[in-house]
This record gives C-alpha cells, sequence and structure tokens, in this order.
C-alpha cells in the first residue's frame, strides 16, 4: 500500500536534507564574504591614509605610494567613510529585499538565488581584488560597487527562506529554522577564519579568497538545489509536515495540482494526475501591500529594524572596537569576534526549540531581548583580558542573535504561511523581504550613527545607544507578547476546565 501523503509523525527524505544543507551553505558563504569587509577594515583604512605601513612595496617610494592611495587625510575621515560604505550597503540591500522578495515569489527560486550568489562574488572580486591589484582608488567607484553589491545580496536571503518554508511546515519549525538560521553566524566564523588566514599577504587576498569560494557556491546550487517537494512528488502538508507521495524518481515535474494534494493528506493516500488533464494554475502571488498589511508584519519589522541595528553592528564594527579599544592585534580580534557568532549560534536553537515547545514565539523574545539589555551593559565594561571578553561576548551574542536569527526566519516563515493566506501560498518571499528589508533600513542608518557616536562621544554611548534600541525592539511587539500571552492562558485555563 502506498504511503500515507500527510501522517501522523514527520517523514524527512534525503531531499530534505540536501535542501536545507543547499540553503545553508549559501547564506554561509555570502556571510562569508560580507564578513571579510568588516574584518580587514584596519588594513583599508592604513592603506588609504598616510602611514607608514604603506611603505611595503618596493614599486613605490613612501611619497608616491602615498599619492597613488590618497583618498583621507586622517584615520577618523577613513573611519567615516567605512561607516558611510556600511550605510550605503544596508540601504540598497534593504531596496532590493523589497523588489526580490516580490521577484522571488513569481520567478523560480533557483535562479534568483544563483544570480544573486555570483553576481555578488564578481562584485565583490572587483572591490576589494581587482581594484588594489590595479591601483584603483576612487572614492566613487567604492560607493557604487556598494550599492551594486547590496542589490545583487538582495536576493538571496528572502530565496532561501522561501525554500525552506516550501520544505519545512510549521510543526517544529522554531528548533528547524533556529539551527538553519546560524548560517549568517558560521559565516562570519568562515569569513573570519578566511581573512585572519591570508591577511598577512593583503587584504585584496581575503576577498579573493571569499568571493570565489561564494561564486563556486552559487554553481553548486544552480545543478542542485531543488525549491520544492513538488519537483520530486512530495506533498507539503499546509502548515505541518512532509511525506512522501511518489515513487518514480525519473521524474522531476510537479505530479499533482494542489487541488490533488489536499486530497491526497485528507484522505491518507497518493494519486496521480491523468496525464489528459489540464493542470491546476498555481496560487497567485500576494501583492506587496497585501503583504505588509497580513497581522504581525509590521510590529515584528519594525522590532527587527532596532534589533538588526545592533546585530549588525557587533557584525561591521566588532573587530574594529576590539583592535582600536584593546590595542589587540587585527587577526587577535577577527578570531575573538567569533564568539560573538557562537553565541547566536546556540541563542537561535535554543530559543527556537522553547518557542516550539511553548507555542509562541513573542514571549520568548522579550525575555532573550531583556536579558540583551544586561548583557550589552556587562560587555561594556569588559575588561582588557581575551577570555573574559569572549565569554561576555558569547552572553551578548546568545540574548541578541538568537533573536534576530528568529526573526528573519523561523518568524517571518510563520507568516508568510499563516492563515490568511490559505488562497495564495506564493508570499513567503515577500513577507520574509519585507522583513529583512525593513530590519535592513533600521541597520543602515544606525552604521553611520555608530560611526559618528563613537567619534564624538566614545565607544561608551555607542553601547547606551545599542540599550536603547534594544528596548525599542520589544516595545513594537508588546501588543503582540500580550496578544501570546492571553492565549496561553485561555488554553491553560480550558486544559484545567477539562482535567
Amino acid at each position: 500500500m502506498p504511503p500515507s501523503c500527510c501522517g501522523s509523525q514527520s517523514q524527512y527524505t534525503h531531499h530534505h536534507l540536501v535542501a536545507f544543507l543547499l540553503t545553508f551553505f549559501s547564506y554561509v558563504l555570502l556571510h562569508a564574504s560580507r564578513k571579510t569587509f568588516s574584518n580587514v577594515k584596519v588594513s583599508i583604512s592604513a592603506q588609504w591614509t598616510p602611514s607608514v605601513q604603506n611603505d611595503s612595496s618596493p614599486a613605490f617610494s613612501p611619497t608616491e605610494r602615498w599619492q597613488e592611495h590618497q583618498l583621507f587625510a586622517n584615520e577618523e575621515e577613513a573611519t567615516l567613510f567605512l561607516g558611510g560604505l556600511d550605510t550605503i550597503f544596508l540601504f540598497s540591500y534593504a531596496v532590493g529585499l523589497y523588489i526580490s522578495g516580490v521577484i522571488g515569489d513569481r520567478l523560480n527560486l533557483r535562479y534568483v538565488l544563483c544570480f544573486g550568489l555570483c553576481g555578488s562574488a564578481a562584485v565583490e572580486f572587483v572591490f576589494g581584488t581587482l581594484t588594489e591589484w590595479l591601483h584603483l582608488y576612487n572614492i566613487y567607484l567604492y560607493c557604487g560597487l556598494w550599492v551594486l553589491n547590496g542589490l545583487l545580496q538582495s536576493a538571496v536571503w528572502p530565496c532561501v527562506v522561501a525554500v525552506m518554508g516550501n520544505w519545512f511546515g510549521k510543526s517544529g519549525r522554531g528548533f528547524v529554522f533556529g539551527l538553519w538560521s546560524a548560517c549568517a553566524s558560521v559565516g562570519n566564523i568562515l569569513g573570519a577564519f578566511l581573512a585572519s588566514s591570508v591577511l598577512k599577504f593583503g587584504y585584496e587576498y581575503a576577498f579573493l579568497v571569499t568571493s570565489v569560494v561564494q561564486f563556486a557556491g552559487g554553481v553548486v546550487v544552480f545543478f542542485g538545489l531543488l525549491t520544492s517537494p513538488k519537483e520530486v512528488g512530495l506533498c507539503l502538508e499546509s502548515e505541518t509536515d512532509l511525506g512522501p507521495v511518489e515513487t518514480n524518481s525519473e521524474s522531476h515535474r510537479p505530479l499533482m495540482s494542489d487541488q490533488e494534494e489536499d486530497e491526497v493528506c485528507d484522505g491518507g493516500y497518493y494519486s496521480i494526475q491523468q496525464q489528459d488533464e489540464l493542470p491546476v494554475e498555481p496560487p497567485q502571488a500576494i501583492t506587496f501591500c497585501q503583504a505588509f498589511c497580513l497581522p504581525g508584519v509590521l510590529p515584528y519589522s519594525l522590532a527587527y529594524a532596532c534589533l538588526k541595528l545592533v546585530n549588525y553592528s557587533f557584525f561591521f564594527w566588532l573587530p574594529f572596537y576590539l583592535s582600536n579599544n584593546y590595542g589587540w592585534k587585527e587577526a587577535q580580534a577577527d578570531r575573538l569576534s567569533i564568539w560573538y557568532d557562537v553565541g547566536g549560534i546556540i541563542g537561535g536553537t535554543v530559543q527556537g526549540l522553547i518557542s516550539d515547545f511553548l507555542g509562541k514565539r513573542a514571549p520568548v523574545l522579550a525575555v532573550s531581548l531583556l536579558l540583551a539589555m544586561g548583557a550589552l551593559v556587562g560587555y561594556s565594561h569588559s575588561p582588557n583580558d581575551q577570555v573574559v571578553n569572549a565569554a561576555l561576548l558569547a552572553m551578548t551574542g546568545f540574548f541578541i542573535g538568537g533573536p534576530s536569527n528568529m526573526i528573519s526566519s523561523a518568524i517571518s516563515a510563520d507568516l508568510g504561511r499563516q492563515e490568511a493566506l490559505r488562497g495564495s501560498k506564493e508570499a513567503l518571499a515577500t513577507v520574509t523581504g519585507i522583513v529583512d528589508g525593513t530590519g535592513s533600513i533600521g541597520a543602515a542608518g544606525g552604521q553611520y550613527l555608530v560611526s559618528l557616536i563613537e567619534s564624538r562621544l566614545g565607544w561608551m554611548c555607542v553601547f547606551y545607544f545599542f540599550i536603547f534600541m534594544t528596548g525599542g525592539s520589544i516595545l513594537f511587539i508588546v501588543p503582540l507578547i500580550v496578544k501570546e500571552l492571553r492565549a496561553m492562558w485561555r488554553d491553560r485555563q480550558t486544559l484545567n476546565q477539562q482535567l
């Protein structure tokens, strides 16, 4: 007898594992290349300003090298420009997310994902490697390339979340997505490792290595990724789990219409579409405005704008902060910054598992963010000791990176598969683009503010700014917290009455 489409237990296949790993490592490679820029800021700043470190090449005298590289008069100006590049990147990334999410729901997710990965790798190679090899130092060129890079990278996240949402239902999504969303932190760790390994040869080689690896990953994704269970004859039960429904592995076309899938899941058996039947048209993709008005999208988007500002400030500025504030070598600072991402990996997984157990996301987020404010206070007073600093960094990453991973992955997938979308399932990439795009707008403005506050008031005021923004993220989801706590209370009362 054929296996049931929607059995009582989750039935994962090797296709699920392949989809998990390919989408995971797609964003790992993207974040590794993105992390390279933050890890080499000290070297770039030294290259763009008059410094005795710039006379290492025998082909130029110190005076000639200064004239060749002259972009800024001092390190402070270079630091502000680097912060400006972060802002430019994130603003273009945010705009691209709004667009790419809509595109992802209308085109083949695999093509959009591959285009973003390979195109971004090419731009990063030109930005960090080719310009250095050809001695092309131009502010407008750097800005233009980084705008293009932001637009190309924006195509990746909505696509990988949409693919994961296609393969994994709501049951256990918090844990699965919590584990999967560690891809950004793993990418940061990989990027820090690659950059610190080749930085002694020059910062251009850090860009070279990560861009080549990312381009290769895009090629693998193009030939290996299946974006939906339908491509191998698997049925996605709405909001629950997946199970095998078809055994002919030679065909990679959808074998059933949406109507037939519903019949399979309700009846507990499978059927194959007759070849003489006309194919049922796929569901229409939801519009951008409709997606923005869905319940929960706006509060989580605004909360993520505050939280992503803090999370990405650590991402972009942590190695720079460690080098300048404690006087540690750049390679040491790169390796130490990994502990923030380690904390984020553990935090996202643990908090996702807890939210699955409770059946609610917002209360878990609120508790973590309250503890994050205390962790920021503790880390701002960290002594000049690498072991203590690493421990405080891991704790801070646990309470900040964990909620950030949950909103950008599991919660975005929940919002894109909610009850209001029963008639139109093609909304996951659009909703993900809105949430992440709004978060990126907040992060974009924050990066320039970080460099401005640091130059005027010092790093302690930067941490006060982080604490304030973390509190703001809690305020935006207060209505959702109250709603979910009331639902939990009603469920508990109902259970007590039944007992």
